[in-house]
């Protein structure tokens, strides 16, 4: 039976007075950005969060246009445990669709729905400070190999001035996910890592992650197979499972730190789902992976 429409708004009531006046970290990506409609019902909620009196705070990725620009350049895109081996023509691709497209269009539409955004990258106001990723271990054909991935970093130092400043002021911080080493050399970082990094660095309650499948999958070829709720303790083994595998490696283990630092929970939905974002947090079911500690 379809819920009245006052019934939904009595099961959102207890959530909105939670969340109230709390911090909240959204990491955007996947293919739901490629999508303007999808994109258009996320911006929409995340303005209506600011309206009920959340301070929402948007880290995007951009990994499937990073790609597709690099294949019309005649590019091979390579990957290593899901992050992605950038060389300084990759590097300058990705500041391109990151900062110079991806950013502005979410700005562009917070406004359209009637928000206030503003565009940041991790080397405004030294908000992230990296640290070139070391070579990372890979095994091919039972070979173990080390592999340098390049112009990857792995955060150093959060200052969260800047976002403090503008979320006073009303605004919707959306970050790209490119910041600088100590030298000022530009560095490219895993948008979910640093969501996680963001998220317990200004005490949010809540950091959401959105992917383009419905959570974690316990089967990835059966989406009815997602595990509603995780615990911190169980990332690694599911890793060592193969259960998370890929781009779900950092996603969760970026979750983990997240948890670990402060933050109250993770969740991690579909982001191609209309209105995830306010089905996760404002009803009693929700539908993704709940990443909490025991």
């Amino acid at each position: 039976m379809t819920l009245k429409r006052e019934n939904v708004l009595i099961e959102a009531l207890p959530y909105i007075r939670e969340f109230h006046d709390s911090a909240m970290v959204i990491k955007v990506g996947g293919h739901a950005m490629v999508n303007p409609e999808i994109m258009s019902d996320i911006v929409q909620d995340i303005v209506l969060l600011r309206y009920v009196g959340i301070h929402p705070i948007i880290v995007h990725g951009g990994g499937p246009e990073i790609t597709e620009k690099m294949e019309r350049m005649g590019k091979k895109p390579e990957f290593v445990g899901g992050l992605r081996i950038t060389d300084d023509e990759t590097l300058e691709i990705a500041r391109m669709v990151l900062v110079g497209n991806i950013n502005t269009e979410i700005v562009s539409l917070i406004g359209s729905h009637g928000g206030k955004g503003i565009g940041l990258s991790g080397k405004d106001g030294r908000m992230i400070i990296a640290k070139k990723k070391p070579s990372q271990k890979v095994v091919i054909e039972s070979v173990e190999h080390e592999v340098d991935l390049g112009w990857v970093g792995d955060t150093e130092i959060i200052n969260p001035e800047i976002l403090n400043i503008v979320i006073k002021e009303g605004y919707i911080p959306v970050i790209s996910p490119i910041a600088t080493d100590l030298a000022g050399k530009a560095l490219n970082l895993n948008a979910d890592t640093i969501a996680g990094d963001i998220a317990a660095a200004i005490g949010a309650k809540k950091l959401v992650l959105m992917t383009d499948v419905p959570g974690l999958l316990r089967d990835i070829e059966d989406r009815s197979s997602r595990i509603s709720r995780v615990t911190v303790e169980e990332i690694e083994h599911l890793v060592k499972e193969g259960v998370i595998s890929g781009g779900m490696i950092p996603k969760l283990r970026g979750a983990a730190t997240a948890v670990e630092s402060g933050v109250e929970k993770v969740h991690i939905i579909d982001g191609s789902i209309s209105h995830s974002i306010l089905l996760e947090l404002f009803t009693d079911s929700g539908i993704g992976t709940m990443v909490y500690t025991n």
